[in-house]
């Protein structure tokens, strides 16, 4: 069906955040704008404070938000509130406006808000649950990825396991120890199974950390270090991999992980974990999709061998096509969620 409707992102400076609303806009299917937000000093006054207004932008990302108005407003992250408010006020009330993550308040009158289950927001009728994050990890996106990178990772020996490594907290830290821990635990299983490791770390894992964490790997791995750029094979890994290992302080990479349909495995010791990523890590456990890393161990070494590792999968976590079929339904957008 034709779509007239007029969509915009708004994209936080944080890429957690702005993965999200982009994840979202993806799965609707239909033709969007992005509009990067970046943040001056007002930006860390809350949201009551702020109300509907530009004020906490940067004069680059304020010039951006100008007519022609948008219908729907994707947005993600506190700071990103106040600006879709504004947008709606200025075009008129028109803008149906949604926010991934919870807003903080006043949150009344943003038409859908949606955050996982493990945050525990108290229901209300502008409200929807899902099991995790949104995100961008898609089967069209995995073919493309495993295409581009085939001849630099199919070499390596299968099992594939990608292992995807967050950082500290707010509450924990991801010091040298558990790096150095989560190092020998996963080269370990790459060695019962026969395989190979694929590492990437991301902006949250410091550098001593990283340190600790590459010197337990064998030669073998192929690894990324975020902090020193170059090509990104974090899709790729996920692509191309037969089983995924993930730290469980992310729950966007838990999420996206448990987007790929195959056997998912945590690292979560307890003495580290908060509470509400142990309920998302939960629900992922009954639900089938992931299981604890000690599990991983333990299969390496049951008479099945590396089946026994792989043997399982389940359907994957697409949060941003229930936000989507959720914004097509409330928003009158033609068309059916991807």
């Amino acid at each position: 069906m034709a779509n007239d409707k007029i969509i915009w992102v708004l994209a936080d400076d944080r890429p957690g955040n702005a993965n999200q609303a982009l994840g979202v806009a993806e799965a609707l299917g239909l033709p969007f704008t992005v509009k990067r937000l970046a943040f001056n000093r007002l930006g860390r006054l809350p949201n009551p404070l702020l109300g509907a207004s530009l004020v906490h932008l940067r004069a680059e990302s304020a010039r951006a938000i100008c007519p022609p108005w948008p219908d729907v407003v994707i947005a993600a992250g506190r700071r990103a509130a106040p600006v879709a408010r504004a947008i709606k006020r200025r075009g008129g009330g028109r803008a149906f406006l949604v926010q991934c993550m919870w807003p903080g308040p006043p949150a009344a009158d943003i038409d859908l808000i949606a955050t996982p289950a493990h945050d525990r927001r108290v229901a209300r009728a502008n409200l929807i649950h899902t099991v995790g994050a949104p995100h961008r990890v898609t089967r069209a996106r995995l073919r493309a990825e495993a295409e581009a990178w085939r001849d630099r990772l199919e070499p390596l020996a299968r099992p594939r396991l990608a292992v995807m490594v967050g950082g500290s907290t707010s509450r924990h830290r991801f010091t040298p120890a558990r790096a150095a821990a989560l190092g020998q635990r996963v080269a370990e299983l790459a060695r019962r199974a026969g395989g190979a490791l694929m590492v990437t770390t991301s902006r949250r894992t410091d550098a001593a950390a990283k340190a600790a964490l590459f010197a337990r790997l064998d030669d073998g791995a192929a690894t990324f270090d975020w902090e020193h750029g170059g090509d990104n094979p974090y899709f790729a890994y996920l692509a191309l991999a037969d089983a995924v290992i993930v730290t469980g302080d992310s729950t966007a990479m838990c999420a996206e992980a448990c987007a790929t349909g195959r056997p998912v495995y945590i690292d979560a010791p307890p003495a580290h974990t908060a509470a509400k990523h142990k309920r998302l890590h939960d629900t992922l456990y009954v639900s089938g999709r992931a299981r604890p890393l000690d599990q991983a161990l333990d299969a390496a070494d049951s008479p099945d061998g590396p089946d026994g590792l792989l043997d399982w999968r389940y359907p994957p976590l697409d949060d941003a096509a229930i936000i989507a079929r959720e914004i097509i339904r409330r928003a009158g957008l033609p068309g059916q969620a991807t």
